[in-house]
């Protein structure tokens, strides 16, 4: 199964927190599984770290690359196609990067490991 964590999954996947289910940790630790990290991730941890949102992440900034490869975790790249999907889906949902997330993970056949229910409303797999 190919896997594509949500930005908060792959966080609590980095710090340990026992908010990511027994379903997404079992998933994530099964090495027949290919987990996937977008770049959507990495902006979207930039920008909350400098707003403040997450302190904790000034670390993981810097190391992000080296972080994904350690964990043994695929960095995916953003095209213009998720782009272009991301910003024609219906809906009020105003999340840029839940669309760019839920694109990639239609456009690219990937599991959406998230505990958002706000994805319910792409058309994207999810688990959590």
């Amino acid at each position: 199964m190919q896997l594509l964590l949500d930005t908060h999954a792959l966080l609590w996947w980095l710090s340990e927190d026992p908010a990511l289910s027994r379903t997404a940790d079992t998933l994530i630790r099964d090495e027949t599984n290919d987990v996937v990290i977008s770049p959507v991730s990495a902006i979207e941890i930039a920008i909350k770290h400098r707003l403040g949102r997450l302190p904790q992440a000034g670390a993981w900034i810097f190391e992000f690359r080296n972080r994904i490869e350690d964990e043994r975790f695929w960095l995916t790249v953003l095209t213009a196609e998720h782009a272009l999907r991301a910003g024609s889906y219906p809906g009020e949902h105003r999340d840029p990067f839940d669309r760019l997330l839920a694109a990639q993970a239609e456009l690219d056949g990937l599991t959406l490991i998230t505990r958002d229910r706000a994805f319910r409303d792409f058309p994207c797999e999810t688990l959590w």
